[in-house]
């Protein structure tokens, strides 16, 4: 079995000078200056023992952000870790002698597509059953009269859905997402990696359905992807069981001193919030202005389809100008291209690549 698998495909992360990296949604700025100190206030004797097990000051801190209690909070290596612990705990695999609905529903794993890429490979993993449900040209959220029509299976073991979308960037408001998981009776898992960039967020809906989670991570919008840190926002019942099956001491101290100082820090990154977004917003104009189509994101990176040009050869263009972007190759999405939102000059070098490449493709 493992021979088939196919593993996730990261985005490059290759090591060229002078490149401008637009690829892997990273926040263009550094942490703060605060958390910066308390990595390397942490890097002391410390580094010979075990961390928190638990994370629990870390669980603390968060339910006191969110408004919720410690064992509302699980944390783990990354976001990713959380999503793997969720298949593992909510989804049973699939097995031979299962014909009923009921039976195939508990073996079931569903997700939209196109979004992320790590859904499909857990299923696999696990050796559950995988339910696509292919999202409209637009990449919004269907309507669940809509769902009722499609292979979308309310009684799923497991939902996975991306919000704001990857990779689209298109937000979906918190009334949807709750007829859906109201609708819903397997765990629901919505996945806010990208969150801190939109106008909205679904963090009540845990407290409203037991059966929902929302994702969030330290990496997309708190610049800690080097420390891997991620959680869930759950009913207790749903965390307790992950923590049942975690690994141990799977949140490492570095990683905990840093999601810590970055709570105590937090106005420093909503400035850097709405800068992102107010380049987001300037980006899209000038794409559009080209005659580019970009849909509205919330995220911090746009989806956008060229004219007179592929995507693909925007893509292959920009690289040759030391512009990394991210193409994926897919029958729904491979006439667009997702940039993420750099710094001010990186996105000022990229519109100027951009309008002369489009201005070398158009017709004579």
């Amino acid at each position: 079995m493992v021979r088939k698998l196919h593993g996730y495909v990261p985005g490059e992360q290759p090591k060229v000078r002078g490149l401008i990296k637009l690829n892997t949604n990273e926040n263009p700025a550094p942490p703060s200056p605060k958390v910066i100190r308390a990595i390397r206030s942490a890097a002391d004797e410390r580094l010979r023992r075990y961390p928190d097990p638990a994370a629990r000051p870390l669980c603390e801190a968060l339910a006191k952000f969110h408004g919720c209690k410690p064992e509302n909070i699980i944390v783990g290596n990354g976001s990713d870790e959380l999503l793997a612990l969720a298949t593992r705990a909510f989804a049973e695999p699939r097995q031979a002698g299962a014909t009923t609905r009921r039976q195939i529903a508990k073996q079931t794993i569903q997700y939209f597509t196109p979004s992320y890429s790590l859904y499909p490979i857990l299923a696999d993993i696990h050796g559950a059953w995988r339910n696509e449900v292919k999202l409209p040209a637009s990449f919004e959220l269907p309507t669940n009269e809509v769902l009722q029509k499609s292979n979308w299976n309310f009684s799923a073991a497991l939902s996975y859905i991306t919000t704001p979308n990857a990779p689209s960037g298109r937000g979906y408001a918190t009334s949807a997402l709750a007829k859906l998981c109201a609708a819903q009776s397997g765990v629901t898992i919505l996945d806010e990696a990208y969150v801190d960039f939109a106008d909205e967020n679904a963090l009540r809906l845990p407290k409203r359905f037991p059966h929902v989670i929302v994702s969030r991570t330290f990496s997309k919008a708190y610049s800690l992807c080097f420390q891997r840190i991620g959680y869930f926002v759950g009913h207790p019942v749903l965390i307790g069981a992950l923590d049942r099956i975690r690994d141990s001491y799977n949140v490492n101290g570095l990683g905990q001193a840093a999601a810590l100082a970055t709570l105590s820090d937090i106005g420093h990154y909503r400035k850097q919030f709405e800068h992102i977004v107010q380049l987001r917003t300037k980006t899209t104009g000038a794409l559009e202005a080209l005659g580019f189509e970009v849909l509205p994101s919330q995220a911090n990176f746009i989806f956008a389809r060229p004219t007179g040009i592929t995507a693909a050869e925007w893509f292959q263009q920009l690289r040759e100008r030391k512009i990394l972007t991210r193409w994926f190759d897919a029958p729904k999405v491979r006439g667009w291209l997702r940039i993420t939102i750099g710094t001010e000059t990186e996105m000022r070098k990229f519109l100027s690549a951009t309008r002369a490449i489009h201005r070398a493709n158009r017709p004579a």
